[in-house]
C-alpha cells in the first residue's frame, strides 16, 4: 500500500472508532436507565477495575502497550460516567414545575448552576448586569417568588446582596456559592434572623466540570434544616460527595485547601519569572516533576487575580496557612544550608506518610 492508501485506511479506522464510541455512549445511557430502575449506584469501582484489568490483558495479547490501552479506557469510562450522571440528573426531574433565580447567572460558576438547574427541569431566570438571553440586569426588579435563589456573584458583592435579600424575605431557599464564608457572615446571619430558608454551598470544582464523581460539594449548616436538606437534594442524583460543616470550620480548612495551594503555585511561578537569565533556558528544559508543577502553576496564573486575592485576603484564617508555608520553607532552607541530611529526610518521610492515604483515594477515583 502507498502512503496515501495507508492514510486513507487510518482515516477509515478512525471513523470506525468514532462509531464504536457513539455506540458505547448510547449503551451507557441505557445502563443509566437500568441502574435507576434497579436501584444500583451510578459508579461501580469494582466493575471499573475488572474492565481495566481485562483491557490490559487484551492489550498484551495484541501487542498494544498496556498503559496506553488503560489510558484510553479510563477516558471512555469517564465519558460513560458523565453520560450516565447527566441522564440520572435529567431523569430525576426534581425541578419540574419549579422556578429558580440565579443572581450572577452570566458568570462562570453562575452559568454552571443555570445549566445544572435547567437539566433538572427548573425554569431558570438570570439576573446579571452582563445580560444574556432573557436575563434581567438587576435582581432587585424581580418579585423573588422563586423556589430557589442562587447568589453566584463575586465575593465582594455577595454579602450586600444577601443583606438586601434578608430585607425582602423571599419564601424560597436562598444559598450562595462563595469559596469563602468569612466575608458573608453578616449577610448569612441577616437571612437567618429574618426567617429566610438559607444555606450556603461551596462547589469544590470549576465551571468547566462535567462529571461530579470524586468531586466535593460543601454545605454550610446555618441552622435552617429544611434549606440544607433541599440544597443537598439538588445534588442527590449526581455522584458528588457531599460534606456538611460549620462556617468557621469551612474557612479554616479552605485556608489550606485553596489558600495554601494557590500560594505555593504563585510563589513557584514568581520565583521562576524573577530568576533572571535562567528563565528563558528553564522553558527549554524538562523533568517530570517540573513539568507537572509548571502545568498546575500555569493554570493558576491564568485565573482571576481579583478572586485569588480575595481568597487570600478575606479569609479570617488565611494568615494561618501562609505562616505554615513560610515556616515550611524556613525548615527546608535551614536543613539544606546547615547540611542537615537527617532533618531533610525527616521532612520527606513526614510528607510521604501524610500524603499516602490521599494518594490511594485519588488513584481510586481516577
Amino acid at each position: 500500500m502507498t502512503l496515501e492508501e495507508l492514510r486513507r485506511h487510518l482515516d477509515a479506522l478512525d471513523q470506525r472508532l468514532l462509531e464504536l464510541i457513539a455506540e458505547r455512549q448510547a449503551t451507557s445511557r441505557e445502563i443509566a436507565r437500568v441502574k435507576r430502575a434497579t436501584g444500583h449506584a451510578t459508579r461501580d469501582y469494582a466493575r471499573e477495575r475488572d474492565v481495566i484489568l481485562a483491557v490490559r490483558a487484551g492489550a498484551a495479547q495484541r501487542g498494544v502497550p498496556a498503559d496506553a490501552a488503560e489510558a484510553v479506557m479510563r477516558v471512555l469510562i469517564r465519558s460513560s460516567l458523565t453520560t450516565q450522571e447527566q441522564a440520572s440528573v435529567a431523569a430525576q426531574g426534581a425541578g419540574s414545575g419549579q422556578r429558580a433565580l440565579v443572581i450572577g447567572g452570566a458568570g462562570k460558576i453562575g452559568s454552571w448552576f443555570v445549566q445544572f438547574l435547567s437539566s433538572q427541569g427548573f425554569s431558570v431566570e438570570i439576573a446579571d448586569p452582563a445580560g444574556g438571553p432573557g436575563a434581567i440586569s438587576d435582581w432587585r426588579s424581580s418579585a423573588l417568588d422563586h423556589d430557589f435563589i442562587v447568589v453566584a456573584t463575586p465575593l465582594g458583592a455577595t454579602d450586600q446582596i444577601l443583606r438586601e435579600l434578608a430585607g425582602r424575605r423571599p419564601a424560597g431557599v436562598v444559598f450562595d456559592v462563595g469559596s469563602l464564608k468569612s466575608p458573608l457572615r453578616g449577610g448569612l446571619e441577616a437571612l437567618r434572623v429574618a426567617g429566610v430558608r438559607v444555606s450556603s454551598l461551596h462547589p469544590m470544582f470549576g465551571p468547566s466540570t462535567e462529571l461530579l464523581s470524586g468531586r466535593h460539594v460543601i454545605f454550610i449548616d446555618l441552622g435552617a434544616r429544611d434549606a440544607l436538606d433541599r440544597a443537598r437534594a439538588l445534588f442527590a442524583p449526581t455522584m458528588a460527595e457531599q460534606v456538611v460543616m460549620g462556617l468557621e470550620e469551612h474557612d479554616r480548612l479552605i485556608a489550606y485547601v485553596l489558600g495554601l495551594s494557590h500560594a505555593v503555585n504563585i510563589a513557584f511561578f514568581t520565583a521562576l519569572a524573577r530568576s533572571g537569565e535562567a528563565a528563558p533556558r528553564l522553558l527549554r528544559m524538562s523533568s517530570t516533576t517540573f513539568d507537572a508543577q509548571f502545568d498546575i502553576a500555569s493554570e493558576v496564573a491564568r485565573e482571576s487575580p481579583e478572586l485569588y486575592f480575595e481568597i487570600q485576603r478575606l479569609n479570617d484564617y488565611g494568615s494561618e496557612s501562609l505562616d505554615a508555608l513560610a515556616q515550611a520553607v524556613d525548615h527546608l532552607r535551614s536543613a539544606v544550608q546547615h547540611n542537615d541530611q537527617a532533618g531533610f529526610s525527616a521532612l520527606m518521610r513526614q510528607g510521604c506518610e501524610y500524603t499516602q492515604g490521599r494518594r490511594q483515594v485519588t488513584q481510586q477515583r481516577a
